[in-house]
């Protein structure tokens, strides 16, 4: 299972607000991102708005794919999408940058151990 971790950046004056949407995310959105294959979905916000996510899935443009073609997710993202920066006139779900992931201690012991 692929594990992605991507960045955005919120808006300094709608960091409140942003915490506040995400201790109640909608129950159809939840069910739609579990549905959709995403596992393990975290994220994470430095007081600066620097937003990281991470979470889990067996393909990436699968389950964005999936997500793409609910109704609850392009509520969603409407909802969402003025409270961050440098979208550029897209949605957060196309804004976000995916990070590469250098390193992980899992695979490098699992590695060094069957050696």
């Amino acid at each position: 299972m692929r594990r992605v971790c991507f960045i955005l950046r919120v808006r300094p004056d709608r960091l409140a607000e942003y915490r506040e949407r995400h201790a109640a995310v909608w129950p159809d959105m939840l069910r739609a991102l579990r549905d959709a294959g995403w596992h393990d979905y975290s994220l994470f916000l430095h007081d600066d708005g620097l937003l990281v996510g991470h979470f889990r899935t067996e393909d990436l443009a699968a389950s964005l794919a999936a997500m793409e073609r609910t109704d609850v997710n392009a509520r969603w993202q409407a909802e969402m999408a003025p409270f961050f920066e440098a979208l550029d006139g897209r949605r957060p779900d196309e804004g976000f940058t995916v990070l590469d992931e250098i390193f992980n201690l899992d695979a490098q012991l699992k590695e060094a151990l069957d050696d």
